[in-house]
């Protein structure tokens, strides 16, 4: 299939792979009979990949939500974005960064639903997609003179894309994905990294957050994975915990550039890893 150019993320992500697929893209098997991709974000390397069947997952229901939409409804969602874009304001965006914490957001549809995600996390500030202990949507406004709240050309070939090839779509746990793939598999993990410092710590995807715990559990499924037979390439934090953890996998060191911080002095370049299990080198 040829690799259609109009395609690319529509949500910015803190955390995204765009400016890593250099790096990235030599260790994914192109030929691989399914790609996997339990944390899926904002897609850049599922996106620049665009495999014809895979399998794609998040926890959280909102981006999930983005995804089918621009999938199934395509045209529904771009007319709702261009609302949002012709009422663009400091004030608009609080109100409807305000709807989650209203009874009014239980009765929006799915549609409603992708096109205030996307509205806000065009508008909002640095394209921090964040939530609150309760769930809501809390990154404040960004100020940008001319945001690209529509972009309708990349929903329309996001959709087609989708529509067109055996994409799996889920949302909730990762290691539902993980469960009855076959060798010939290739699975990317792009988990919410191991904090480097306490500064630096960055849960506010879900509610939830991802423990060291919740780490260690990740180890012991790619242990399953390689056991198994099924190659795979996990992304983290360049720190002692991940590498103890993965001390018998290839370990590559990539830099990346991260604007997210509590501390402005801390933005900038950083080590991250890159964890490699299978057949495919550089």
């Amino acid at each position: 299939m040829t690799k259609n150019l109009l395609i690319s993320p529509i949500v910015k992500w803190v955390g995204g792979k765009r400016q890593l697929l250099t790096e990235i893209m030599p260790f994914i098997n192109k030929n691989c009979s399914t790609y996997v991709e339990p944390f899926i974000g904002g897609g850049a390397v599922f996106f620049e990949l665009q495999p014809k069947k895979a399998i794609v997952n998040d926890f959280n229901y909102e981006l999930i939500n983005l995804y089918l939409t621009v999938r199934d409804f395509s045209e529904e969602l771009i007319y709702e974005l261009q609302k949002h874009k012709e009422n663009n304001s400091e004030e608009y965006y609080y109100m409807i960064r305000a709807v989650d914490r209203t009874p009014e957001y239980e009765t929006m549809s799915t549609i409603e639903k992708a096109a205030r995600i996307i509205y806000l996390n065009k508008t909002c500030y640095n394209g921090l997609y964040r939530v609150n202990s309760a769930g809501q949507f809390n990154s404040p406004y960004g100020k940008y003179k001319k945001p690209n709240i529509v972009n309708a050309t990349t929903i329309r070939a996001m959709s087609k894309y989708l529509q067109n090839n055996h994409i799996k779509i889920m949302q909730g746990d990762y290691r539902n994905t993980l469960k009855g793939l076959r060798r010939g598999a290739f699975v990317y993990l792009d988990p919410p990294y191991m904090p480097i410092s306490s500064s630096s710590s960055f849960t506010g995807y879900t509610e939830n957050g991802f423990t060291y715990e919740q780490q260690v559990e990740l180890k012991l499924e790619c242990d399953k994975l390689r056991n198994r037979g099924i190659s795979f390439l996990l992304s983290n934090s360049d720190c002692r915990e991940i590498r103890e953890l993965y001390h018998e996998y290839h370990i590559q060191t990539v830099k990346a550039k991260r604007s997210i911080n509590s501390n402005a002095t801390k933005r900038g370049e950083i080590n991250e890893v890159l964890i490699y299990c299978g057949t495919q080198s550089k």
